[in-house]
């Protein structure tokens, strides 16, 4: 399979950055998106081209961490559904096809170099309030505490965000609310986490009203470009935990 990517470039934070084009031919349909990219700098390297090899984020390459972000032709992580950037292989891409790739497109994930964005935002927004207080010791079994299977399930669901960015990148608001509501129903369904259920929703809206984030409109494209399709319903705990807060102080 031949194709041709448009790659955004940009060398740092300050530079003004733009398309380059690069064409990349006889690619195995069963090549992976970051398979793709590891074979194109290896020919860039090879050829001395002058802004070097093409800057990306990843990592486990699993679709566990969620490193990979990358905005593919005007889709976060791509063109297929609840998969990360690795995840994605070329065979859902027409043979011959341009193909656009961009960093996260949102104020709160300024470019570093190239493809990667500083993401630091989610991790400040979490710090705030994305914890438990527990006592140190020794860890009670898992069962100590029963708890009502749709609880455990709804923690569950909300447990799975990995935290990548695509639903701020995929709102035109650059909301975070979905991420905050996973964490937040996270830990408020479970007994270990209604201890500071109230400081938590407030501190991390806070935060992120601090950071810059955006307001959520109720569109549901978070949940849309989500690799592990995190229920929008979460925002409506998120709420509630919040209101509920304000209203005991």
């Amino acid at each position: 399979m031949n194709f041709t990517l448009k790659v955004w470039r940009q060398k740092d934070a300050k530079d003004t950055g733009g398309f380059e084009a690069y064409p990349i031919a006889d690619i195995s349909e069963g090549t992976s998106f970051l398979e793709m990219l590891d074979i194109l700098n290896e020919r860039l390297v090879r050829e001395g081209h002058p802004l070097g090899p093409i800057a990306f984020d990843h990592d486990c390459r699993e679709g566990i961490c969620g490193a990979c972000s990358l905005y593919i032709d005007g889709r976060t992580h791509g063109p297929d559904r609840e998969i990360t950037t690795c995840q994605l292989y070329m065979r859902h891409f027409k043979n011959g096809a341009t193909i656009t790739v961009e960093p996260w497109r949102s104020r709160v994930f300024p470019v570093i170099k190239d493809l990667v964005v500083d993401r630091q935002a989610l991790d400040s927004v979490l710090q705030a309030g994305g914890f438990v207080s527990v006592n140190t010791g020794g860890v009670p079994d898992a069962n100590a505490i029963p708890i009502p299977k749709r609880d455990a399930d709804e923690s569950l669901d909300a447990s799975s965000c990995i935290g990548c960015g695509a639903c701020v990148a995929g709102c035109k608001n650059s909301s975070a609310m979905l991420f905050v509501a996973a964490r937040v129903s996270a830990l408020a369904t479970l007994p270990q986490g209604r201890l500071e259920r109230a400081e938590r929703a407030k501190a991390m809206v806070a935060k992120m009203d601090e950071l810059g984030f955006g307001a959520c409109s109720d569109i549901g494209t978070c949940q849309m470009e989500c690799p592990k399709q995190v229920s929008i319903a979460h925002i409506s705990r998120l709420n509630r935990e919040f209101l509920l807060a304000k209203l005991r102080d």
